[in-house]
């Protein structure tokens, strides 16, 4: 399987790097996984929501171009107003992906200011981690290590709970 994590924005605390480098490295033995940064749109100071709007929309703008780069991908773009899934269901949807022939995989993950509605609509999924808020630098983490997890019970191997 093939799995690109397409982010708006780039880690900046060492051990956020750390901690996503381990993941790749853990994840080679069961994908191909890369990690795209995109530039974060700068916000002026007092930004009102027109503003803030439309740096959604560039930012959206720019992630589904990336994505569009994966014709035929699956797409999930990370929102907490998408659907939950428990690490067990996650798994399961990649080995559903795998059953029908879905080998390229997407993931979302918008700026500071969340996603725009069009990347949430051209989702194939909008998945929510939690209805809290977490810094889209630390979601990446996250979710590298729900993919690592997902890969590990699809294969019956151990992973603490």
């Amino acid at each position: 399987m093939n799995i690109e994590i397409i982010c708006v924005g780039s880690l900046k605390e060492p051990y956020l790097k750390s901690a996503e480098s381990e993941y790749i490295k853990r994840l080679s033995v069961y994908c191909k996984i890369m990690v795209t940064e995109l530039r974060e749109e700068r916000l002026p100071q007092r930004a009102g929501p027109a503003e803030e709007e439309s740096v959604r929309a560039l930012e959206g703008e720019a992630l589904l171009a990336a994505a569009g780069k994966h014709e035929g991908a699956y797409v999930f773009a990370l929102d907490m107003r998408g659907g939950q899934l428990t690490s067990e269901k996650f798994a399961d949807r990649f080995g559903e992906l795998a059953l029908t022939g879905k080998s390229n995989v997407v993931f979302l993950i918008g700026g500071s200011l969340g996603l725009s509605g069009a990347v949430r609509k051209k989702a194939d999924y909008v998945l929510s981690f939690s209805e809290m808020t977490f810094p889209h630098q630390l979601m990446r983490v996250i979710l590298l290590e729900q993919i690592y997890r997902a890969q590990k019970i699809l294969r019956g191997e151990p992973y603490h709970k």
